[in-house]
């Protein structure tokens, strides 16, 4: 697990002498990789008692086309590219940014998967 604390240095290079050490509550959890398959996914508890869906495969998407306004939900067939990594693609990973193929044609991920639960795309 990633440690997601204050960094241990300053905006100029020089270090920070911490009164305390790392606490569980800052520590991370590990990313869900949304990847093409069919839908499954997880309600987890977050700080304050609040949730996320975790969505950890998923084969639709709410596809909203920005000439008219409509939104419909598409097959998503592949994962066309990935500016988050390169290697995202071709393991069919859907993050936000990604370039999804459906049945309209090629959309954009608008959201987060990983944390909403649900992947929107809009159309290019």
């Amino acid at each position: 697990m990633k440690w997601q604390g204050d960094s241990r240095r300053r905006s100029s290079g020089g270090r920070i002498i911490r009164s305390r050490g790392k606490r569980r509550f800052e520590m991370g959890r590990e990313p869900a990789d949304t990847h093409l398959a069919p839908v499954r996914s997880k309600k987890i508890r977050t700080f304050g008692g609040n949730q996320k869906l975790r969505l950890f495969r998923c084969d639709v998407a709410n596809v909203t086309n920005p000439e008219d306004g409509t939104t419909q939900k598409c097959v998503i067939e592949t994962v066309e590219g990935n500016p988050a990594n390169q290697y995202y693609t071709r393991r069919n990973i859907i993050t936000k940014g990604a370039i999804i193929k459906t049945n309209l044609g090629s959309a954009r991920v608008t959201n987060r998967p990983g944390q909403e639960g649900i992947v929107n795309a809009v159309l290019m």
